[in-house]
């Protein structure tokens, strides 16, 4: 008798749990690259005229007001793996008043029975919530229905289209035709009617990509840069080709490191919304991204392992953070985020 071979939806539920044994497991960040954040210092101030009490992180993002710049990176779903780490992080992000990302739905599109593993609204009511799908995806059939779909099985409060070029080149199974996907883009945020966001996936945003999406209609740009995860080096670890898997190597250093992508794209675009993720740790990570021009930090891998153990976890990790984001404004002074934007109290290191 025939073997019966695995369909797509399974063979996506298998991804996804792959990815995530992987980045817990195995070495995946970038090799000869940082973020950048690292040559960056706040200048101290000894007389901060400040009382930490009043040090408020709360925010102003697409238009409504959020408890905290801070925001749950895209990571996972569609696995049985992935549903409890979804809803650790949901509940905690509600909580302290994260924003969340989840990962590409695409998985339950393809599979209504993993459906579930992205419903986490339930225990997010309050905060924004986005869906997520691979741009790549509207060039192999996921069209604005699929999309609305996406962001209503999510009860989204908008859609993130993830932009992913060098991992689905090394990706086994990966989608390669990115050809006339910004006219896609555009035609998406014609007509879908929640605002439709553009992240990378580790490699950084460039000005002129950024420019370029904005004027299709993007909502806000997430720059996603290098010195964090690296999914070639994630791929490389389930390729099956010798080739592509040496190949891999050649690039464990590509990408924009993520503080030159926020300084480039907040130049290019002064008053487009930013997120700033790629390799942040810490609240002090969160603090020179938003002194750099990032208008919300995002903080994805980081979590992860605090996600995959238990609730509690997950809260120590953003308190942490939180913790870390007002120490540093006290540190320099300011008692605002908005304060914290214009600040001249972080010098890049000669």
């Amino acid at each position: 008798m025939r073997k019966r071979q695995p369909d797509s939806a399974s063979l996506t539920e298998q991804r996804k749990t792959e990815h995530i044994r992987i980045c817990l497991e195995q070495p995946v960040n970038g090799v000869g690259i940082t973020t950048g954040l690292e040559q960056y210092r706040f200048v101290h101030q000894a007389l901060p005229e400040v009382d930490f009490r009043e040090i408020e992180l709360k925010t102003e993002w697409l238009g409504k007001e959020v408890r905290t710049p801070l925001l749950i990176s895209s990571m996972t779903g569609g696995s049985s793996h992935a549903a409890p780490i979804n809803r650790r992080l949901a509940a905690v992000a509600e909580a302290r008043g994260w924003a969340m990302g989840v990962g590409s739905v695409r998985a339950a599109v393809e599979n209504p029975e993993v459906a579930g593993t992205f419903r986490i609204r339930d225990l997010a009511p309050t905060i924004p919530l986005y869906s997520n799908i691979g741009a790549v995806q509207l060039n192999v059939g996921m069209g604005i229905e699929q999309c609305r779909r996406a962001v209503e099985l999510v009860e989204a409060d908008g859609l993130i289209l993830h932009l992913n070029a060098m991992q689905e080149v090394f990706q086994p199974e990966g989608d390669v035709n990115f050809s006339g996907l910004l006219r896609r883009i555009e035609q998406l945020c014609r007509e879908l009617d929640v605002p439709v966001g553009v992240k990378e996936v580790g490699w950084g945003i460039a000005p002129d990509t950024a420019k370029q999406l904005v004027e299709a209609g993007v909502a806000f740009i997430d720059v996603a840069g290098a010195g964090g995860t690296s999914w070639s080096q994630v791929e490389k670890l389930r390729a099956r080709d010798a080739v592509m898997q040496r190949a891999a190597e050649a690039f464990a250093d590509w990408g924009i490191p993520t503080a030159v992508s926020v300084q480039q794209v907040r130049k290019a675009l002064p008053n487009q919304p930013v997120i700033a993720s790629g390799g942040l740790h810490t609240g002090v990570d969160a603090a020179k991204s938003i002194a750099l021009g990032a208008d919300v930090a995002g903080f994805g891998r980081s979590l992860l392992a605090a996600a995959a153990d238990s609730e509690e976890a997950v809260d120590q990790v953003l308190a942490q953070v939180e913790a870390e984001l007002r120490i540093a404004m006290f540190g320099i002074g300011v008692r605002t985020i908005q304060e914290l934007r214009h600040t001249e109290r972080l010098v890049r290191l000669l």
